[in-house]
């Protein structure tokens, strides 16, 4: 059996998730992409995990992007059916967990590692690591939302600069960019990160999740579902959701409160 691709230790109220080919530079193929969807599932259905944090196994890398075996070895109707489909599909569920995610690059973040990265929330950076998307280099393009996520992050301008010219950036410019939220030395990078998850989990989860929500919205990300999500929650806490349940059970029509009536209730309460 294949060594699991994908790693969830769960410490509390703390979930951390690492990719695990350290031998590959935790280079992502179809199998650990598998994996990944698999932790997601997990965490989506917990309500005791507040914050998120992805690493990469071993120290050279956090991820060097899609293994390049993998997908050179598709024909050009497996690369459109399934696997860019499948990477956005994964990251995209990543992006949209309840909870917040930190991703700690603690290596090199390439290609579709940094596309990865920039499915979290927030990225913590050790100061000696290098990022790019250096697709245009080997003749194919960024292919995990890249080309949308890094522009919303960093400006058209620049993003154009990164992509364009494949080139490599250290920590200190993704900082100056705004690509990464802060650079740490290499051996405080674990204890800052787990320093911030802690402050974030030690504040109403259900307060941060909506807030996480709401900035993403705001920035144009998953706005039917904030819209939708939101306003289910509080349909169904008021009086005139659960009159209309008990109407449809009770075969009758409903009477609904509205507004006034509602304040009414509260006031007499």
């Amino acid at each position: 059996m294949a060594p699991k691709r994908i790693l969830l230790d769960i410490d509390g109220p703390i979930a951390t998730i690492t990719l695990n080919r350290p031998d590959k530079l935790n280079a992502i193929d179809p199998l650990m992409l598998e994996h990944f969807e698999d932790v997601l599932h997990d965490l989506e259905q917990n309500p005791s995990v507040r914050v998120v944090l992805i690493m990469g196994s071993g120290e050279r890398a956090f991820c060097v992007g899609a293994d390049i075996n993998a997908w050179t070895a598709l024909n050009p109707l497996d690369m459109w059916a399934s696997w860019t489909r499948n990477g956005h599909r994964v990251f995209e569920r990543l992006a949209r967990l309840r909870q917040p995610v930190i991703a700690v690059l603690n290596g090199y973040a390439l290609g579709g590692g940094l596309e990865l990265a920039l499915a979290a929330d927030i990225r913590l950076a050790a100061a000696d690591i290098e990022l790019a998307l250096p697709e245009v280099k080997i003749g194919t393009t960024p292919g995990w939302a890249g080309t949308q996520r890094l522009p919303a992050l960093i400006g058209s301008a620049r993003a154009k600069q990164m992509v364009f010219s494949g080139a490599r950036f250290n920590a200190q410019t993704a900082e100056r960019w705004g690509l990464v939220n802060e650079v740490v030395p290499r051996d405080a990078l674990m204890a800052k990160a787990k320093e911030l998850a802690n402050d974030i989990a030690l504040n109403a989860p259900i307060s941060v999740q909506i807030s996480k929500q709401m900035i993403d919205g705001a920035m144009g990300q998953a706005v039917s579902i904030a819209l939708e999500s939101l306003a289910g929650a509080l349909t169904a806490s008021i009086a005139d959701g659960a009159e209309g349940i008990a109407a449809f059970r009770e075969h009758r029509l409903p009477h609904f409160k509205g507004l006034n009536e509602e304040n009414n209730d509260d006031s007499e309460a």
